[in-house]
């Protein structure tokens, strides 16, 4: 028997990450009705690094909506991922999503990595 997502915030999304969030749905039709996934994956210069894309929402995942924005976060990656908060910098030199993660012990250089 499957259940329904589980509403939970897991991650926060900031207005601005949101908003960008919102454009590129808008602009990429392919992702129209998807949900940001946001999730921990093993590799990276730290042992673990961040992943975001468009996704369906499956029936593990944790789900809430933020600002606009419905972002699914699978159960293995929660235990990482809880408390973070997905930020986004329009800037030329390091722009792009960033994630603050308090779970993260170290954190490489280019920020896409860590270590739990």
């Amino acid at each position: 028997m499957s259940s329904a997502p589980e509403p939970q915030t897991v991650v926060t999304l900031t207005e601005n990450a949101a908003g960008h969030v919102k454009e590129l749905l808008t602009s990429e039709t392919e992702n129209a009705g998807k949900s940001l996934r946001v999730y921990i994956e093993k590799g990276g210069c730290s042992g673990l690094q961040y992943g975001l894309v468009f996704d369906e929402i499956r029936t593990d995942d944790f789900v809430a909506e933020l600002h606009g924005v419905s972002v699914a976060v699978d159960r293995f990656s929660a235990d990482y991922l809880r408390g973070s908060v997905v930020d986004f910098v329009d800037s030329l030199n390091g722009g792009g999503f960033k994630i603050s993660n308090p779970n993260a012990q170290q954190s490489c250089g280019c920020g896409k990595s860590f270590e739990a």
